[in-house]
């Protein structure tokens, strides 16, 4: 082997020993805690629609209780917003599609 393929074998060789393997576990780290981190589903507050027709998509949405789908109809009233579910992305993913059904506005945070 000639001196020169030698020399680029070697620095080939000590390039790899200075790489950060610690890098590449805390990137797949991260991914794996954003993909377990709860996603919330945030309903805002409109001028369209009524609080019955809130509360009524609401129990579709969520399968909640009228008692529940009122207190966060009635946050939603009072704050501007509310998050109406926290889950995993495709559980909000469902949720919102309903909720949509009538042209509520919201929005999916992780």
């Amino acid at each position: 082997m000639s001196p020169l393929a030698q020399k680029h074998i070697i620095d080939i060789l000590l390039s790899e020993e200075s790489v950060d393997y610690g890098a590449e576990t805390k990137e797949e780290t991260d991914v794996e805690e954003a993909i377990n981190t709860p996603w919330r589903l945030i309903l805002y507050d409109d001028d369209i629609h009524t609080f019955d027709e809130v509360i009524a998509q609401l129990m579709k949405a969520t399968g909640c209780s009228l008692e529940k789908a009122e207190d966060m109809t009635w946050k939603v009233h009072n704050d501007g917003k509310a998050t109406v579910h926290e889950g995993e992305f495709e559980e909000c993913l469902k949720i919102d599609s309903v909720l949509k059904e009538i042209q509520l506005v919201t929005e999916i945070k992780g």
